[in-house]
């Protein structure tokens, strides 16, 4: 499966990079979220080079994975970063991240977020709504500084994805109309603590086709065209992220037809820069979920495999009926069953994967594939269940980026009265 391009066997083993999955098992225990390095290194230089001479800033969503180790890695090869609360700002600032290449995103930034980014001296506030903006003006003021400032347009256009991951319809949460756009704009411009930085949108998540991608540029430059006649100087524009990747049978375009249509479609507006905010097209396939099979179960209306990780790990498939292929860590020839893969926690609904057909034993290792994207940083301890390790490999290099929680680190804030 070339979308894994870490994750291969070597003598019916299944490696990361050079180390065989079932030897960070032994030593780390299961389950555990293991990534590599290489993938996003990969994915991060084939933006780059996509972009060619292209005035450009790649901010990476760091909602998808927001481990420090992962954030490093970026910062050095140069990457700046999309932030969504004040939380991944303090993330970025401790993984050496630049906050001249930061934009903050979101629709409820609250007054001491605010606060910690004007002091960090961001690049940009992506605002999404009227009060918002009329909000950070007061915050910059009292603290004597000017606000950069993008407002995130919400361009009304079909992303074709899960409702939950579809932001610019008109219905959806998130950006101001575009037809109330030009108005706000005008108002930024006279408020005296707000400097107008650029133009914002973003559509949605795990796209596979890229007309919407164009359409909303489209849309953005129409509107770009207008702002310039009201003389408002527009330096970057934000095409946001959203770019999907292969689970299953999708087809998402590559990163390079991606970033290559947006330079087309940009192409008369060579000025302005192009900034964008990947997530998932980053680390997604750069990280497996590794767990192991507690008991098998089988019944003559289903067979099931019980295995250590759940929905407090992983929670996509339970929330968006999401699709993660399921590789057994060992080739074997024994008889494959059909089997529903699940977790202890006490839900119906904790399932990692329907009816895939494996030949397994108890004990045997699972590898959640496509798992490095909204796997740990949506993890809860539901059940009182302690997050899982997390591992950065790096050629045969293995890394604890994350120590296993335990059960004392979950009660430790909390406390009977007396």
């Amino acid at each position: 499966m070339s979308h894994f391009s870490s994750f291969n066997y070597r003598n019916n083993q299944l490696y990361v990079e050079d180390v065989p999955l079932a030897a960070i098992a032994a030593e780390f225990g299961t389950p555990c979220y293991i990534y590599s390095s290489a993938a996003i290194r990969s994915a991060y230089q084939a933006f780059e080079h996509a972009f060619g001479q292209r005035n450009h800033l790649i901010c990476y969503a760091v909602k998808a994975n927001s481990n420090l180790a992962v954030l490093n890695l970026l910062a050095r090869l140069g990457s700046g970063f999309d932030i969504v609360s004040g939380g991944e700002l303090q993330r970025v600032l401790k993984a050496g991240g630049d906050p001249q290449k930061t934009v903050f995103s979101g629709v409820g930034k609250t007054r001491e977020e605010m606060r910690a980014a004007l002091a960090a001296n961001i690049l940009c506030f992506n605002v999404e709504s009227e009060m918002e903006l009329i909000t950070l003006n007061e915050i910059a003021g009292q603290m004597k500084k000017i606000a950069p400032t993008s407002l995130r347009v919400n361009p009304d256009v079909d992303a074709n994805t899960h409702p939950y991951i579809s932001t610019g319809l008109k219905e959806n949460k998130f950006g101001i109309p575009a037809a109330e756009a030009e108005r706000i704009y005008a108002l930024a411009q006279q408020l005296p603590n707000i400097r107008i930085a650029g133009l914002d949108c973003h559509i949605g998540s795990q796209l596979t086709e890229i007309e919407p991608f164009i359409e909303a540029a489209h849309k953005m430059l129409d509107l770009l065209k207008r702002l310039q006649t009201m003389h408002i100087t527009i330096e970057h524009l934000d095409l946001g992220g959203g770019l999907g990747v292969r689970y299953d049978q999708e087809t998402p375009p590559t990163i390079t037809e991606y970033i290559k249509a947006l330079c087309t479609a940009t192409e008369d507006y060579p000025q302005q820069q192009l900034l964008i905010e990947p997530g998932r097209s980053m680390v997604g396939n750069a990280g497996i979920l590794l767990t192991q099979v507690c008991y098998l179960k089988h019944s003559p209306y289903r067979n099931f495999a019980i295995v250590d990780a759940a929905m407090n790990d992983l929670l996509r498939p339970t929330l968006y009926q999401a699709y993660h292929a399921i590789q057994s860590t060992t080739k074997r020839d024994a008889e494959e069953k059909l089997y529903q893969i699940v977790g202890p926690v006490c839900e119906t609904g904790d399932f990692l994967g329907h009816d895939r057909r494996l030949a397994l034993a108890k004990d045997d290792l699972l590898a959640i594939m496509s798992a490095g994207a909204y796997g740990m940083s949506m993890s809860s301890n539901y059940n009182t269940r302690p997050r899982a390790a997390e591992i950065m490999v790096e050629g045969d290099a293995v890394h604890l980026v994350r120590a296993r929680e335990t059960v004392e680190d979950l009660y430790a804030l909390e406390k009977i009265p007396s």
